[in-house]
């Protein structure tokens, strides 16, 4: 029985994996807004009423393939953290290091451009995430945040200034996601979060057509940039 039960269970993961594979290639020809289940079934010659035992709704194979979108995004800063941890003769400077997570997010969006578009691109009409998805969304941010904490523990960092005005607002931002920190550092990665996003974007969605080409450089200059922003120290290393 149980042998039977894992053929069933490899078989599941199989079937699921082809319905996401072919949803992905409708992302790239149809985009977000049409996909469809049934033109999922048809084009890979299932019944619809088969593939809804996977994914009993549009909503529900959108979930998925953004979950899956964010965990790769993430899985990509990660692996550059480590990366940076583990380099010789001696770690990387922690401003090198927001940099290296920063170009292998880029280096991800890039190599599947609709994947990013999914996630970071313009909302699907009739679609709302669900809390599914936080987790995985916050992934890319929490790389960022430790790398931040890290570098306080063990360095030290340059504290941003911060405006009167907006005291009480990096107070209340800064309990949310870093409560163990400055609250100058709260807006000041928030806005680093943003300006990178808005980089990879431009550059995706071809904002930068006939304007940059030297867009990688660009984007390590202003990684670097960031960084300082929000207090790490040292000059990341030109690529």
């Amino acid at each position: 029985m149980s042998t039977i039960r894992g053929a069933r269970e490899r078989a599941r993961i199989e079937v699921t994996a082809a319905i996401k594979d072919e949803a992905r290639k409708q992302l790239a020809v149809e985009g977000a807004a049409k996909l469809s289940l049934r033109a999922v079934a048809r084009e890979l010659g299932m019944a619809s009423s088969a593939l809804y035992r996977y994914f009993p709704s549009r909503d529900d194979l959108l979930t998925a393939l953004i979950v899956d979108a964010y965990d790769a995004i993430g899985e990509a800063a990660e692996t550059a953290r480590a990366t940076a941890d583990r380099a010789r003769p001696r770690p990387a400077p922690y401003a090198d290091r927001w940099v290296a997570v920063a170009g292998a997010v880029r280096e991800w969006a890039l190599a599947h451009p609709h994947e990013y578009g999914l996630i970071y691109g313009s909302p699907v009409p009739g679609y709302s995430a669900p809390m599914d998805t936080v987790g995985p969304a916050s992934r890319v941010g929490m790389v960022l945040i430790g790398l931040i904490r890290d570098a306080f523990r063990e360095d030290g960092l340059a504290v941003p200034p911060l405006a009167a005005e907006l005291r009480t607002e990096a107070e209340r931002i800064a309990a949310d996601i870093t409560p163990d920190l400055p609250p100058a550092i709260a807006p000041a990665l928030v806005a680093a979060w943003a300006q990178l996003f808005g980089l990879i974007s431009f550059e995706i969605f071809g904002q930068f057509n006939r304007m940059v080409e030297a867009r990688e450089q660009l984007f390590r200059q202003a990684a670097g940039e960031l960084a300082r922003s929000v207090g790490l120290r040292g000059t990341p290393a030109a690529g």
